[in-house]
């Protein structure tokens, strides 16, 4: 049989005919299948053990990570036949109508493994599914679940229902990218220890401001709040979006970055010899300021665009004036002291250039909050036949 086409799906209406109470029970019924799943299924309990998270695979609770066997329809029957309708299953985001058989339904996970996503009660609403080692070139790592009348992605962090303990002894949080990060800090710490850190995800999306907030009202940001992303362009990406997020929620502590080398990240520390130590050192004592970081991906990419820029004084100016505004992001006099002794190291400038520079910059803001209409002009000039 050839693989069915897929409608290309919408999110799905909130409609009054389908009972939540019974979505949530449609979603915990699949994590108990993938579960069962999972014990028999060698390819994926070896790849997580592999990866360092065997303990995910002897030990079901917290977590309950599962298998999505490779069958076109194995969960959507093995559901129907406790009782669920096809409606209830579609609105719960566990299965989805074919475009050629509109009354066929088949899984929306297949041969992946499994993370159930919980609301804050601890109720199972969603998925995050893995492709294994084997997968074919160009299908997703990760795929979500859809969005659905219990689950809304952007309000949701993968890993705080699993670690409430650790969240209310006051553990520092660390915004990490997927659950394997989640799972490999949440590893690196034995139930003995009374304080470290405690990862948590955004549910297959860039960070919200939902989710910020979500983070700002943990007991533990008041030590400050740590992002540990790949080494990549997207994540230091990431590392940029979840600076300008955060400096607008009044933190009640400092914003870090975690650093890692190309080729590693949380996961991948984990299976190395001590990886775990050398994991909770990167999270907590060699963990450096936002800020620092934010200046440097900047810099980095404006060499990207103009490899000669720092060459001669013109473009080592240049570059102070792009990076100048990061001045006024500071949350703290030291802070900007300290950030604007790092614009003069890295642009090759002297502390009176970017002094200069600075006041400048202050001096066209005020002017812009004064003559607005200058500035609306300026961003959105008259094309020449209203000149």
């Amino acid at each position: 049989m050839g693989a069915p086409r897929l409608n290309q799906p919408t999110y799905p209406v909130h409609g009054t005919e389908l009972e939540p109470a019974r979505l949530l029970a449609a979603v915990e019924a699949a994590v108990t299948y993938y579960r069962a799943q999972l014990e028999s299924a060698d390819g994926p309990r070896a790849y997580l053990t592999e990866r360092g998270l065997g303990v995910v695979v002897q030990r079901e609770w917290p977590w309950r990570i599962g298998y999505a066997p490779a069958g076109w329809s194995s969960l959507t029957r093995h559901l129907r036949a406790a009782g669920f309708t096809a409606e209830e299953l579609v609105g719960a985001g566990l299965s989805t109508r074919t475009r050629g058989e509109p009354d066929r339904l088949i899984d929306m996970f297949r041969d992946r493994v499994v993370f159930p996503v919980r609301d804050p009660g601890g109720h199972a609403v969603a998925f995050l599914g893995r492709t294994g080692p084997g997968a074919a070139e160009g299908v997703p790592k990760y795929i979500n679940s859809p969005e659905t009348a219990i689950y809304n992605k952007g309000r949701l962090l993968f890993g705080v229902a699993e670690q409430q303990d650790r969240l209310n002894d006051r553990w520092t949080p660390v915004l990490v990218e997927g659950p394997a990060d989640v799972l490999a800090v949440w590893l690196s710490y034995s139930r003995s220890r009374r304080t470290g850190a405690v990862a948590l995800a955004p549910c297959g999306t860039t960070l919200t401001d939902a989710q910020a907030a979500i983070l700002r009202e943990l007991p533990g940001a008041a030590r400050g709040i740590v992002a540990a992303f790949d080494a990549d362009p997207a994540g230091r990406g990431a590392v940029d979006r979840a600076w300008q997020l955060f400096r607008q929620q009044r933190l009640p502590g400092p914003l870090l970055v975690a650093e890692f080398s190309a080729s590693a990240d949380p996961a991948d520390l984990l299976r190395r010899p001590k990886g775990r130590a050398q994991l909770r050192a990167a999270l907590q004592r060699r963990a450096r300021p936002m800020l620092d970081t934010v200046v440097e991906h900047r810099l980095a990419r404006l060499i990207e665009r103009h490899p000669r820029l720092l060459e001669d004084i013109d473009g080592r100016c240049a570059a102070v004036r792009v990076l100048v505004p990061l001045l006024f992001e500071a949350t703290s006099p030291d802070e900007a002291i300290r950030v604007a002794r790092r614009i003069v190291t890295h642009t090759g400038t002297g502390v009176d250039t970017v002094a200069i520079t600075a006041i400048a910059h202050l001096e066209q803001v005020v002017c812009d909050l004064r003559f607005p209409s200058r500035l609306r002009k300026a961003r959105h000039p008259a094309s020449p036949d209203q000149q």
